[in-house]
């Protein structure tokens, strides 16, 4: 049985993409014979304050499903102020240090990335000949952050460029959520082993619902974390009401900004049922007729996870973020896309809608499609051939 150490900053039981991804990865690995260690915090995501039972402690241990997990203390944070977020993530590579310090670690080792400096902790000090260093890249940063115009072509911008690259220069191998994430590592470094890893789920689905649209109005869901990014607040400012009604699932930054926009306007027709659990969301998803899958801002490298767990449920989802998102929605006919910041194009592909393809025949259609293209385990295994 070969050990194998994930360092993450999400795990359960955070929600959210990364944590989930983060998950199925460790226990597809303990499946194949993997003795499987996890690094993580203590649980704070996204709320930016740690979970109760949890708190007061510098560390937490314990074994889950076969998995050790230990949890490192962090000065936990989700401030907009940027010197405070710089704290919680050296707080959580301070912490790294002392583990690493204290423990032996496996020679195997898969590196999440972002966050770039404690990817960069723990590339610095654990790269060696005999380890093996997998850095797991999700988003391109600091690139995605000047794209999302929370960084400026600076002193401090240029710092983690070279951070980013350190980072690629010594993993053994670079895994990436996306083509283009696969590119602009290849375009740095030609000869680096790549490995296309894309955040595919790993859950059991029924059928999707029989008949489902029969109100007047298209029920459009967003399920996911409210963050900048994603600008849901502004998807709610700017989106017609006159054919959907629009329900929201989650929590984060602009959650309260957004509470604060449905009390002030009761006409939008916005329902904000809250975050729930990941298992109860796959319950309540396959009742609408779609869903909506926005970014803010067209980011290179993105492609949001919610494309292929929401195939798998059977949900037509409506595209609007660009990038390489919006080609494979067009490749397998998941749904529509939208032109990318364009909110009057968004408005007229709803306006348009053929209603007949949120009809159980095309959601069976999308499942099967899940089921051929998006497959956990196939990836998987391709994968474990690299270690």
């Amino acid at each position: 049985m070969k050990d194998i150490l994930i360092i993450t900053n999400y795990f359960p039981p955070e929600t959210g993409a990364a944590s989930n991804r983060i998950f199925h990865l460790a226990e597809g690995l303990q499946k194949y014979n993997f003795k499987v260690s996890v690094i993580t915090p203590l649980p704070n995501y996204p709320k930016g304050k740690v979970f109760e039972g949890y708190r007061g402690r510098f560390k937490h241990t314990s074994t889950e499903n076969n998995i050790t997990i230990s949890r490192l203390w962090i000065y936990a944070s989700n401030s907009k102020n940027k010197l405070l977020r710089l704290l919680a993530m050296l707080s959580y590579s301070f912490s790294l240090i002392w583990f690493f310090a204290w423990n032996k670690i496996p020679k195997t080792v898969i590196i999440q990335s972002p966050p770039l400096l404690v990817a960069f902790t723990s590339v610095f000090f654990l790269r060696s000949k005999k380890r093996k260093t997998i850095v797991n890249v999700s988003d391109l940063w600091p690139l995605a952050g000047l794209e999302l115009g929370a960084f400026k072509k600076n002193f401090s911008y240029k710092l983690l460029e070279k951070i980013e690259h350190f980072n690629y220069r010594h993993a053994n191998l670079v895994l990436g959520q996306s083509e283009e994430i696969l590119t602009h590592v290849k375009s740095l470094y030609s000869k680096k082993e790549t490995f296309l890893y894309r955040n595919y789920p790993d859950f059991s689905t029924p059928l999707p619902n029989a008949e489902i649209h029969n109100a007047e109005k298209i029920k459009m869901v967003y399920a996911g974390l409210l963050g900048v990014a994603q600008g849901v607040l502004k998807l709610c400012e700017k989106l017609d009401y006159s054919k959907v009604q629009f329900h929201i699932y989650g929590a984060g930054a602009e959650q309260n900004a957004i509470e604060s926009l449905i009390k002030n306007q009761p006409d939008l027709d916005i329902v904000y049922h809250g975050e729930v659990t990941r298992q109860l969301l796959h319950q309540v998803l396959p009742e609408y007729d779609m869903t909506i899958i926005p970014l803010l801002n067209r980011i290179y490298g993105s492609v949001p996870s919610k494309i292929f767990e929401f195939a798998r449920l059977g949900i037509p989802m409506l595209y609007f973020g660009g990038g390489e998102g919006e080609t494979i929605i067009k490749k397998h006919g998941l749904g529509w896309v939208a032109e990318a910041s364009n909110y009057e194009d968004l408005n007229t592909v709803i306006s348009k809608l053929d209603t007949s393809k949120l009809q159980s025949k095309n959601r069976i259609r999308i499942q099967e499609t899940a089921f051929e293209n998006f497959g956990f385990n196939n990836q998987l295994i391709q994968f474990i051939k690299l270690l």
